[in-house]
């Protein structure tokens, strides 16, 4: 499992068992679970796919569980915060979803924890990693941004985008 995806398991698990109060009476799933899965859904994942996702942070749902998340929390979760980060870290990692390989892309703001984006892609390489990154910078201020990453490609990927 790679760093990043630990780092967000470890996010989630701290609200996973938490006794929250905006919990749903007899709702097993904390809410900050449901809102990362109706926001992975929001990104362009499928139920199958975000169900994938979860199962990394060791949370097993059904997709028929996070259809319901997403039809009953959706309203009530805000836009995505924005942000202007002064570390970020990005990875990916190799995820298998229906016998087929797919790579989920993450950047986290490592100061405030926040999750800055998420995405699932087809491939893997510089194309996708530049992709990643164009929606990001689309999405924060990430002009005095120190990025730590892991591989090359990202590099090539961020010299593309200046």
């Amino acid at each position: 499992m790679s760093e990043l995806v630990k780092m967000l398991a470890d996010l989630l698990s701290e609200c996973y068992d938490a006794d929250l109060e905006e919990s749903w009476e007899r709702e097993r799933t904390a809410t900050p679970v449901r809102a990362f899965a109706v926001r992975l859904h929001a990104t362009g994942c499928s139920l199958r796919e975000t169900k994938e996702i979860l199962r990394l942070f060791g949370v097993e749902r059904s997709h028929q569980a996070i259809f319901q998340w997403v039809h009953r929390v959706s309203d009530s979760v805000g836009d995505p915060p924005t942000a202007k980060p002064s570390r970020v870290a990005v990875d990916e990692t190799a995820i298998k979803i229906n016998g087929e390989w797919s790579w989920l892309y993450a950047a986290i703001d490592l100061d405030t924890k926040l999750i800055l984006d998420v995405e699932l892609f087809g491939r893997h390489g510089t194309d996708p990693a530049a992709a990643f990154l164009h929606g990001l910078r689309e999405k924060h201020d990430l002009s005095d941004t120190v990025f730590l990453v892991d591989q090359f490609g990202y590099r090539t990927a961020l010299a593309r985008l200046g």
